[in-house]
């Protein structure tokens, strides 16, 4: 099968890393698997048979029917033509928390794949993902550097995120032009937010990290979303501790946690 450049498609060629991926998931007899993206099956056959459920979901008509028509008998494998962003984790099972997720994912929907993943509603247990190597870095990069932005904030907030490691370009066929890394999310149990303060959160790292040359202050001062006076961007530095003429790339995820509690608090005293 030729690879469609329209659909983001490099086929894992390379049997060993697949044979670690699919050990990474650490496989038992009563795991329900979702693997996104099965392309062309080579961990989809890996997988079947040796759990008690396996759904593999493929956009590709042409690799979707092929799939289908090699596994789509197996006891416990599903094999569905969909697009992974079109479904819900809740329509394919009754224990979101108990899934465990694998895929070499396209690299251009990366974000908005692992953010329905981590939808508060139906966050799987466990979370493997191909990503390209830039994307982890940013997932994964500490305070005060170039990489580190609202992705970190926001994944690490609510989970637990490893390298596990990195994945050689000739790995794939067509060769792709980045470097690609294997990721494990391990979202937190109980979810240490509340939804509104994900929701808050995540407005706040996104109004943050879109001016984050400027100091927190005229961020907060500013921003539609926020436009606080003078009086109460002091009240908020006292209230939290953190000084406001730093810049949002300098901040923890756990100052940004607490910096949305206070603005969420101010919010219902208005």
């Amino acid at each position: 099968m030729r690879a469609k450049r329209s659909l983001g498609q490099n086929f894992l060629v390379d049997r060993n890393y697949q044979r670690r991926i699919v050990e990474a998931l650490d496989l038992q007899p009563d795991d329900e698997i979702l693997e996104i993206g099965a392309g062309t099956g080579a961990l989809t056959r890996l997988i079947a048979g040796r759990v008690k459920r396996l759904v593999a979901v493929e956009l590709d008509d042409g690799l979707a029917a092929a799939l289908q028509h090699e596994l789509g008998h197996w006891a416990g494998v599903d094999v569905l033509r969909a697009d992974i962003l079109a479904l819900e984790l809740g329509e394919l099972t009754h224990d979101p928390a108990g899934l465990k997720v694998v895929g070499n994912i396209p690299y251009n929907i990366t974000s908005p794949i692992i953010f329905r993943l981590l939808e508060r509603e139906h966050r799987a247990g466990m979370i493997l993902l191909m990503v390209q190597r830039e994307v982890a870095d940013r997932i994964l990069a500490p305070p005060g550097g170039k990489a580190y932005g609202a992705l970190s904030v926001g994944v690490r907030s609510v989970a637990v995120v490893d390298r596990l490691f990195h994945v050689k370009r000739q790995a794939f066929r067509p060769v792709p032009d980045v470097e690609s890394t294997m990721i494990r999310i391990l979202p937190l149990r109980p979810p240490p937010l509340q939804a509104q303060e994900e929701n808050d959160l995540r407005t706040l790292t996104r109004v943050a990290f879109g001016w984050r040359r400027k100091q927190l202050q005229k961020i907060l001062r500013d921003a539609p979303d926020y436009r606080l006076s003078r009086a109460e961007l002091e009240r908020l530095t006292e209230e939290t501790g953190i000084e406001l003429q730093r810049r949002p790339e300098t901040l923890q995820p756990e100052e940004f946690i607490a910096l949305s509690r206070a603005l969420r608090s101010r919010s219902r005293q208005d």
